[in-house]
């Protein structure tokens, strides 16, 4: 199993190794292709866009053929149908009165007007089709890392910053949406624009062609280099940012630690060495991004130079090129078109490719996401837990979080139906992971865990954890109303029960002096709300739940010993019937358990009662004596309240 590092750097390091691109490329493929319509429909538009668009230099230059110089060497004027007896087409557009040539100049011109207004109205219905798909896309992508990430295990998140996945979900995702509304169909239709163009100029004139796109091979070069040396600035400026999130995030998180420690000056400096590799990576990047385009406008000078210069040798001398017709002026002007046109989608291409190297990172990076293990999941053949009657068996348990260093060795205990089963032992001792096994949060690396004779392992973890209460020492209420925190466990509860649940464990007591009673909305976390509040709303969320087997993690540790005397009773209700299992620290939680673990380097030293206990095992009267002995206040107050009162 993975550790702390080993975590980290399955998100960060793939975010620096090099992927394949077409992996990459088919990948976002697979989510196209459910949406293929939309992509047809858009790629139809485009091609018809792209015609038209390609065909408008060949009317220019019939404008010049047919109507400005139609008598030129060279020229080819297909626009203009002569009359039959007409031998000399050319000679006969010559003598055309002014008149009837501004007339079929008039003519092209609407031809001109309709391919562009065409062309335009094509490329924007194109457009907004590959938006509303690329969209579509996006949305089915977020639901997909969504749902995997509430599948990925507690193990998974303790090892992977939560700012660095809070950046694949946001930022990641918008670079892509950035692409898919706009640069993919702009490099593609700029692609087909740039074939069509090259395939009519050789059409034309073929040693024309070739020395007009003389300079392609070294365009071909430049934009290939700096789009390689751009994609990887992009990836690591990817990651960058996201450090940049985690940083924040933490600092933002930890606030209160942070001016408690006076590790403001601290933080700041870290952030700011954190901020700059983000500066640096994205300078580099938006180096090399920048760097093209004026290496591919200076090429296309240079196209357009040898246009220029080789049409109007050949059209000025009348004579033809390298053996061929003679170029005629309306072919230059063709040509210089083309040549325009062709040089537009290079340009935009390499600046757009640039956007989806981005994108294709950030891309890497969602799908290396989507593809973290998930640890546990159920067996294709699990069964729904029967209801529980709450015998858990730990037979032979180890576990380890991190390969090769075991947390427990050989766990072997039984929890009857219905009793209460403390666990203490010093720190790192194994005693939460001990109840994380129990719903299945971890799994064992050897032995088993049973409840009522049935493997964990073989049931569905919905049926498992449906019967499962946990109540741990921090607390997490979510930005809801009190009455939705409380049912979240249980949703289909009605606000009598939620409110009777809250009456149980006391909890209505200060609910009911809320703004808003039940239906006071909270901040994150429960902010506004004392510990203990926070506290007694999460022991009524599984008070409502009625759950077979209750975990507490140190539920009362952090709270003053009024608020743990008020839930210490509400436990003696609550507790009742149920398999319980208790980690605490005071005294009062421990010694009316029906039986103590004491836990020890993972293992399991001694069994028993509280009186048994502090005669038979040195450790645990060391625990009582250093530790569980540490609010003499609670023990006088809980000492005059009855045992059945008290019962943890």
């Amino acid at each position: 199993m993975m550790g702390m590092d080993g975590g980290r750097r399955l998100l960060e390091g793939e975010a620096l190794k090099a992927q394949n691109v077409s992996v990459t490329l088919a990948r976002f493929g697979s989510y196209f292709a459910k949406y293929w319509y939309g992509v047809v429909i858009a790629f139809a538009l485009i091609v018809l866009g792209v015609w038209m668009s390609v065909v408008i230099p060949e009317y220019s230059g019939q404008a010049v053929d047919c109507y400005l110089y139609p008598n030129s060497p060279g020229s080819e004027c297909w626009y203009v149908t002569a009359p039959a007896d007409v031998t000399d087409k050319n000679a006969w557009l010559a003598d055309l009165p002014t008149e009837e040539r501004i007339a079929g100049l008039g003519g092209l011109a609407l031809i001109l007007v309709a391919l562009f207004v065409g062309g335009s109205l094509l490329n924007g219905v194109a457009f907004y089709a590959m938006s509303r798909t690329g969209q579509s896309v996006l949305k089915t992508m977020r639901q997909e890392l969504f749902h995997h990430m509430q599948r990925l295990t507690l193990r998974f998140y303790s090892e992977n910053e939560v700012g660095n996945l809070m950046s694949r979900i946001t930022n990641d995702t918008d670079t892509i949406q950035q692409v898919l509304s706009f640069a993919l169909l702009q490099v593609v239709s700029g692609a087909l624009t740039m074939v069509w163009i090259v395939i009519k100029m050789l059409q034309t004139n073929v040693p024309y062609a070739l020395l007009s796109l003389i300079v392609l091979p070294i365009m071909f070069f430049a934009t290939t280099y700096f789009s390689n040396e751009a994609r990887k600035a992009f990836r690591k400026s990817r990651q960058q940012l996201g450090n940049v999130n985690a940083d924040l995030q933490e600092s933002i998180a930890g606030v209160r630690e942070v001016q408690a420690f006076n590790r403001e000056e601290e933080n700041i400096a870290e952030f700011k060495r954190v901020n700059a590799a983000n500066r640096d990576a994205n300078v580099r990047a938006a180096s090399f991004t920048s760097a093209l385009n004026p290496v591919l406008e200076a090429l296309g000078y240079v196209a357009l130079g040898i246009v220029v210069v080789v049409g109007g040798i050949s059209v000025l001398r009348n004579a033809p090129l390298f053996g061929t017709e003679v170029i005629s002026l309306g072919v230059v002007f063709v040509f210089l078109q083309y040549v325009q046109r062709f040089n537009q989608p290079v340009t935009q291409i390499a600046l757009l490719w640039t956007n989806i190297q981005s994108a294709v990172a950030g891309g890497e990076r969602i799908f290396g996401l989507l593809d973290a293990n998930v640890e546990i999941a159920d067996k294709p053949n699990a069964q729904i837990m029967p209801a529980i009657n709450g015998r858990v068996e730990f037979q032979n348990a180890h576990a380890e979080y991190k390969q090769g260093q075991p947390v427990l060795r050989g766990v072997n205990f039984t929890a009857e139906p219905g009793k209460t089963i403390a666990i203490v032992g010093p720190t790192g001792a194994g005693k939460t992971t001990i109840i994380n096994l129990i719903p299945r949060f971890y799994d064992v690396t050897e032995g088993a865990v049973k409840i009522d004779g049935i493997d964990v392992r073989d049931v569905t973890m919905d049926s498992l954890r449906s019967q499962i209460g946990l109540v741990l020492q921090d607390t997490f209420l979510f930005s809801d109303t009190v009455m939705n925190n409380i049912r979240y466990g249980r949703l289909e509860a009605s606000d009598e029960d939620v409110i009777a649940a809250a009456k149980m464990v006391s909890a209505d007591v200060f609910v009911e002096r809320l703004p808003e009673s039940y239906q006071t909305v909270l901040g994150e976390r429960g902010s506004g709300l004392s510990q203990g509040q926070r506290q007694l709303i999460a022991i009524a969320r599984v008070a409502l739940m009625n759950p077979a087997i209750l975990i507490l993690d140190e539920a009362t540790s952090s709270v003053d010993t009024r608020t743990e005397k008020l839930i210490q009773k509400a436990f003696g209700k609550l507790l009742e019937g149920r398999t319980s299992f208790v980690i605490a620290q005071r005294i009062s939680t421990v010694v009316n358990a029906d039986l103590i673990l004491v836990l020890d380097k993972g293992k399991i030293v001694a069994t028993g009662k509280h009186e048994e206990l502090m005669e038979t095992s040195p450790i645990y009267a060391e625990i009582y004596n250093s530790q569980l002995v540490g609010d003499a206040e609670v023990t006088s107050e809980m000492a005059a309240v009855s045992a059945e009162e008290v019962k943890p």
